[in-house]
């Protein structure tokens, strides 16, 4: 579902505004370029974090450290699986955070994919990955609670 948005201009000198800059606009301003120009940012940041994380982790587990006691070398296998669930969480992340970017580009940022109304400023600065409206999540999560997955 696309969504057309008011495209208004982005701040005149083409900063990106801050979050408390964001908050303080009005319902008729939502998903403006202005806003749509802080969320990239802030997806941009995070895709560049996670992918620096993801090589450090490729570095980190090439380290071979041969060790003796096998109490040691449990803890480091221990240490290497809890950093191996890490990075995959991360990678699911990373998948999403791409796909909203997508979105942003595409139109369709901001917007539920279920209802098609707006997700709401507070809840993507909080997560903004987001794709369902706080209502919609809300459904979902009952009824795989209530179904299962």
């Amino acid at each position: 579902m696309t969504k057309t948005t008011k495209q208004n201009s982005a701040q005149p000198d083409d900063r990106i505004i801050t979050e408390d800059e964001i908050r303080a606009m009005g319902e008729g301003d939502y998903m403006n370029a202005a806003q749509l120009a802080f969320f990239k940012s802030r997806l941009q940041e995070l895709e560049r974090e996670l992918l620096k994380n993801a090589g450090e982790t490729t570095e980190h587990l090439r380290e071979t450290v041969l060790v003796p006691d096998p109490a040691d070398r449990a803890t480091i296998e221990e240490e290497h699986a809890l950093e191996l669930r890490t990075r995959d969480r991360e990678r699911k992340l990373l998948k999403k955070v791409q796909q909203s970017i997508q979105s942003i580009d595409g139109g369709e940022y901001g917007w539920c994919e279920e209802t098609g109304e707006p997700i709401g400023i507070p809840r993507l600065i909080a997560r903004p990955t987001a794709t369902l409206s706080l209502e919609a999540q809300q459904r979902r999560e009952l009824k795989q609670k209530l179904y299962g997955d």
